[in-house]
């Protein structure tokens, strides 16, 4: 197949190209300028005057739910709401059931993909206090790294034992991804919270709860292991303006100790609980507007790394109730795009720093082999997205098996009209091609 996107600014590597882009099978073969003529046949042509074009978006965060929790979600349904968001690869998180914390769970999770995606996929492989023999079995060309629950919130795979710690910080081959919460504390709190507001406190009272010094004594704490052993630390879904003093902007020579903010956090803050509740409860908790504006502002000064989603569906019954009942965690895969692009609108952000944020960094950051760029011979990953064309977010639109969406109800500015996934135009102004499946990363 030989493919032609034309009329499109393509946004790469810090400049904004007008031009065409042409596809051979699955890789790019040719970036042409607005002077230069595509030549030769070509067995599809997309028109993309008043688009841009972007790498398609590397999330490093997500909860698929398979095996084990599928009522929620599963990795065809998720994957699918993936590329309706111009979202081509995926790594996906352990804590499912069975845990990703044996070597057959992992071949399982491999196999199933393999079945069902229709993007590019790769899973974390999880840390528990006894599995750190297991490391040097693990092949570091097929996961993008270890995540460490420091503060767990899900199952039982919170690493409390010090011991414990320093051999998973001391042998890891691959980055080590970590949640970041102080359970003695957050245990603390909820007591307290209890004693004054009743069995399941509002929630409301999830940021008091899942507090600013949970999040800070943990992250600290982790920063402080990986200096002790020269380990690669990447620290999920940074919540406070506090945290953030703890990590140095990213440079060309990439730090070894970075950080990723979430869709979540850059958007909402603890106003919005007001008005949606518990769908917008997660873990960490969303906080203050003042801790919102820092993650947002440190987005351009380097100190957040890289922008992921932690897409963590659950079913609309699971979010009832407060602090203690409703499930932490909300489906954001299929907006993250747009909202990021949102904040280009506001001028937060460019949109060449969305791109080094959501494609060229997660590229970098955990070695994936010819993705996350628009280089000639990289595979032909790419999200064309237009400007100034709203739409609403409404349940029909949905693609996330749980059904619902935060978003529900907003219009954003910007559309995605085209995925291309391995050069197989999986998204068409609508259109899915539903037979597409993704293919497993490679990592140097």
């Amino acid at each position: 197949m030989r493919l032609l996107i034309k009329g499109a600014t393509i946004v790469n590597e810090g400049k904004a190209l007008k031009g065409s882009i042409v596809i051979e099978d699955d890789c790019i073969s040719g970036i042409l300028n607005e002077n230069e003529t595509p030549r030769g046949r070509f067995d599809d042509v997309v028109d993309a005057t008043g688009c841009f074009v972007l790498p398609g978006i590397i999330d490093d965060h997500v909860h698929f739910r398979e095996p084990g929790l599928t009522a929620k979600a599963d990795i065809e349904s998720e994957s699918r709401a993936a590329i309706y968001g111009g979202v081509t690869t995926f790594f996906d998180m352990p804590n499912t059931v069975p845990q990703t914390t044996t070597l057959e769970a992992l071949e399982q999770k491999f196999a199933a993909a393999a079945r069902e995606s229709h993007a590019n996929y790769s899973f974390f492989f999880g840390a528990t206090n006894t599995n750190a023999d297991l490391f040097g079995r693990l092949d570091v060309h097929r996961i993008p790294g270890i995540k460490l629950f420091m503060g767990s919130s899900t199952g039982n795979m919170l690493v409390d034992r010090e011991e414990a710690l320093d051999k998973i910080f001391a042998t890891a081959p691959v980055p080590v991804m970590a949640h970041c919460e102080d359970t003695g504390i957050i245990n603390d709190n909820m007591r307290k919270a209890k004693e004054l507001y009743g069995d399941d406190p509002d929630v409301i009272h999830h940021p008091e709860i899942r507090s600013e010094e949970a999040c800070y004594r943990s992250t600290e704490q982790a920063v402080r292991l990986a200096k002790r052993h020269g380990a690669r630390l990447h620290v999920a879904h940074v919540t406070t303006a506090r945290e953030l003093s703890l990590f140095e902007p990213w440079t060309d020579a990439m730090p070894k100790i970075t950080a990723e903010a979430v869709i979540a956090h850059l958007y909402f803050a603890d106003k919005d609980y007001n008005r949606l509740g518990t769908l917008i409860k997660c873990n960490p908790a969303v906080k203050t507007t003042a801790d919102r504006e820092a993650l947002r502002r440190a987005l351009t000064d380097g100190r957040i790394a890289v922008v992921g989603t932690d897409h963590a569906p659950h079913l609309p019954a699971d979010k009832q109730g407060g602090c203690c009942r409703a499930a932490s965690g909300m489906p954001m895969i299929q907006f993250s795009l747009a909202a990021m692009l949102e904040l280009v609108d506001g001028g937060v952000l460019t949109i060449g720093r969305v791109v080094e944020l959501m494609c060229h960094r997660p590229a970098r950051l955990f070695d994936v082999r010819d993705r996350g760029f628009i280089r000639q011979g990289y595979k032909a990953d790419l999200a064309v997205v237009r400007p100034e064309s709203p739409w609403t977010v409404t349940e029909y639109c949905i693609q996330s098996k749980c059904g619902w969406s935060p978003m529900a109800g907003h219009t954003f500015n910007w559309r995605v009209e085209h995925t291309f996934c391995n050069g197989r135009h999986v998204l068409d102004n609508g259109r899915f091609d539903a037979s597409y499946r993704g293919e497993e990363v490679s990592f140097r």
